[in-house]
């Protein structure tokens, strides 16, 4: 029987009068990989700040086992001023594992980092330390689709106890054995993945219901004997009083069944969307001396494309590839270093940007909604004022009243997603949505979304989503090469398993050169005289049989280094050598993919 880790008992917390949660108990085992579920604003991060210690409780006990390390990984790090990344991770280790995460220049300032890179610099601090009892609060928050899965494999095979938060629906099913629900002050626990958790939870809520409406039934009885009974009965009388008082509890009880409506309308949209026409942007890197040459990072290359109508595109790309960049370019906040961007006149852009609502933490939540409109259309053609559409966003009207500091993350992104959807845009633009909301939100966006007129963008983190919302994805390599996959994200994933395959396919279509266009009518020297196609030399042809065997083994030590990787088994010398061999190999493995390709088309 595992040890026990952590014992809770009877936890209650609150702010001022607004109680988040009360008289909750819990415990975790030795060897649980827990994953926490509850609606924004029930106080998720208060209650792993609670554990870690960085927050007071108002009653209750928390126990742990004696000599237990702990790791937190908080929501939102903050680091001191004035250190670099460097001073705040020492040890070859967390190097190693910042440099396999995207973060290779450790004199950068922590507090200047993106949120991105703050959270990497976090997650290394904590990882390193391999604790025995891990906490995480969103740790797949800012970070690219290629970390989340490094992340994924990495705590799959780790031996550390584990409680966190996340909305990433895969991220719980693939890492967690454990789903806890904290729900209306009850901790509900199911020994399974999050699949596992769907359906039970279902069960649960449908015996409840049961349940409430036998009490109802029986209650009108109680209630009727209740009004014809003389006051002066004897004991049995009173024992049936008390019960009666207890049935009517139960009988008044109701599931709180908040679920986010979204009823907005898509405004109209015409046949001429938006068109880029051989389209090109690069930031100028050496800005402070413009004496010296300038150098250009290319993030989009002659860029072709028409959106049609109702169209759900996707957008995936390793951070810095450009993802952000090209969203600007749409949105009119960049302008393109060469090429035409044309936008059709009847879209109405919604932007859903990952920085959040920018509004002051002074003003009211209804004055945030009412400084847009005080009156909605929705899509039956009713109308509704501000203070019935931020109900229908889950915000009581007590709420509505509550300055937006006081306001959780989660809440504040459900505001967020009010104001941009009651303005009824036409084309969507969603960087990072899902951020901080809760699976249940999630889950009604969804629904909108897909049944939604207009067109989609989305860029995210969340695999899930993406499958569920996405027609095809454009990916972005950081090279400027941009390329239109006809599929969800987990198509796109298991294509490019096939690493052979697929770079031949990518490396080739990236470097092919322009057909010549020959007009109609004009004599082609080609056509008059053509040229015997090339034949592979001798020593080609021994290049290229060399190169199946050398791919291969590469491929395969390839596969050897990620595996060892996700163990967790490695000691610091061994996994900074393999954090410094594998960019190598990769790149190795392009240029021998490339130059089979170049061979191939001789033989």
């Amino acid at each position: 029987m595992p040890s026990p880790y952590l014992q809770v008992d009877h936890l209650t917390k609150s702010f001022g009068e607004h109680v988040l949660f009360e008289d909750i108990s819990f415990g975790v085992a030795q060897g649980q990989r827990i994953g926490l579920i509850a609606k924004n604003g029930t106080g998720k991060s208060t209650l792993l700040d609670i554990l870690a210690g960085v927050e007071s409780y108002d009653s209750g006990s928390i126990v742990y086992r004696g000599g237990l390390h702990i790791g937190y990984l908080r929501q939102t790090p903050t680091f001191p001023s004035g250190k670099t990344i460097a001073d705040l991770c020492p040890a070859h280790e967390e190097e190693a594992l910042l440099h396999l995460m995207g973060i290779t220049d450790m004199s950068l300032l922590a507090d200047q980092l993106s949120g991105g890179q703050q959270k990497r610099v976090a997650l290394a601090q904590v990882l390193v330390e391999k604790p025995d009892f891990l906490i995480l609060d969103e740790p797949t928050n800012h970070l690219d689709l290629s970390t989340i899965e490094w992340l994924e494999g990495e705590l799959s095979h780790s031996s550390s106890t584990l409680l966190m938060v996340t909305h990433d629906r895969y991220f719980l099913d693939r890492v967690c054995s454990v789903i806890m629900e904290l729900d209306n002050n009850t901790v509900y626990t199911y020994e399974g993945n999050y699949s596992y958790y769907l359906a039970k939870r279902q069960e649960r809520i449908d015996a409840l219901n049961a349940e409430i409406a036998r009490a109802n039934n029986l209650y009108r009885t109680e209630l009727d004997w209740m009004r014809r009974m003389p006051c002066a009965r004897g004991h049995k009388a009173r024992y049936r009083q008390e019960a009666f008082y207890e049935l009517e509890k139960k009988a008044h009880q109701a599931i709180r069944d908040e679920r986010v409506e979204l009823r907005t309308q898509a405004g109209y949209i015409g046949n001429k969307i938006i068109e880029l026409h051989d389209v090109s942007f690069s930031y100028i890197i050496n800005k402070e001396k413009p004496y010296i040459k300038k150098e250009e990072a290319p993030l989009l290359s002659h860029f072709t494309y028409t959106f049609s109508r109702y169209e759900k595109l996707g957008i995936v790309g390793d951070n810095g590839t450009g993802k952000t960049t090209f969203l600007r370019l749409l949105l009119g906040e960049l302008s393109p270093t060469s090429g035409t961007i044309e936008v059709g006149a009847t879209v109405r852009f919604g932007y859903y940007s990952q920085q959040g609502i920018d509004v002051s933490g002074q003003k009211k939540v209804i004055d945030v909604v009412r400084d847009i409109a005080d009156y909605i259309p929705m899509s039956d053609g009713s109308t509704l004022s501000a203070s019935q559409l931020l109900q229908n966003f889950l915000f009581t009207p007590k709420k509505q009243y509550d300055y937006v500091h006081k306001l959780s993350g989660g809440e504040r992104r459900r505001l967020y997603l009010c104001t941009v959807l009651m303005r009824n845009p036409n084309f969507l633009i969603l960087d990072e949505p899902t951020n901080d909301l809760d699976i249940l939100t999630l889950q009604i966006l969804e629904e909108y979304l897909r049944s939604w007129k207009g067109c989609l963008i989305v860029v995210s983190h969340d695999r899930y989503f993406m499958d569920k919302m996405v027609d095809h994805l454009l990916v972005f390599d950081g090279t400027g090469a941009v390329r239109d996959f006809p599929g969800n994200y987990s198509q796109y994933r298991e294509e490019n398993t096939d690493k052979m395959t697929n770079k031949r396919t990518i490396g080739y279509q990236a470097n092919r050169p322009a057909e010549k266009c020959v007009t109609k009518g004009e004599p082609s020297s080609d056509s008059q005289k053509p040229d015997k196609p090339r034949r592979m030399t001798f020593k080609e042809r021994r290049e290229f049989e060399q190169l199946d065997t050398d791919i291969a083994a590469l491929e395969m030590e390839k596969k050897q280094l990620e595996e060892a990787l996700c163990s967790g088994t490695l000691s610091v010398e061994a996994l900074t050598a393999v954090s410094k061999r594998l960019p190598l190999l990769t790149t190795e493995l392009d240029e021998k993919s490339m130059r089979w390709l170049e061979l191939s088309e001789l033989s």
